[in-house]
């Protein structure tokens, strides 16, 4: 089982003010934080560490019916940043989900499976437009879209 998000760093910054205060407390971990503040891109880390979250809530979500998405109860750790690669590990109620993530100047990508590696899936990333749903006929594990973009995983 897989989970993927995206987020479209351009629609993130226009709806979401991540400096208000409370914000960080509210959906980080202390240690979360810590990886926020200390990291060379602050913004990015932030993102990086959404899409974790969301690629696992949506792994989870199926996996034990937990209907609430509630970021303050996934936890990072194991944030590896190379390059435009990122890995690490989320844990949800004792057990830990796997991560792989592309950083692009535009938007942050996030896989989440299971075991490590994370399961052979081939990712299509696109330009996503809300009035064209044929993307469903093609049967993908996951589904997200945020903002410009619409990226589908494929087992």
């Amino acid at each position: 089982m897989i989970g993927n998000d995206i987020v479209d760093l351009l629609q993130a910054d226009a709806e979401s003010n991540w400096r208000r205060k409370g914000y960080l407390q509210k959906v980080f971990s202390s240690e979360e934080q810590q990886l926020i503040h200390s990291a060379s891109n602050p913004c990015q880390m932030v993102w990086l560490l959404w899409s974790m979250k969301e690629a696992v809530y949506k792994i989870h979500s199926r996996k034990k019916n937990w209907q609430a998405f509630a970021p303050g109860k996934l936890y990072c750790s194991e944030v590896k940043i190379s390059g435009q690669c990122a890995s690490g590990v989320v844990t949800c109620q004792r057990i830990r989900y796997f991560t792989q993530s592309s950083l692009c100047p535009d938007f942050i990508h996030t896989i989440a499976g299971e075991s490590f590696p994370i399961e052979a899936a081939s990712i299509r990333i696109s330009s996503y437009d809300p009035s064209d749903l044929s993307y469903r006929n093609t049967a993908p594990a996951t589904v997200s879209h945020h903002g410009r973009y619409l990226a589908l995983a494929y087992l």
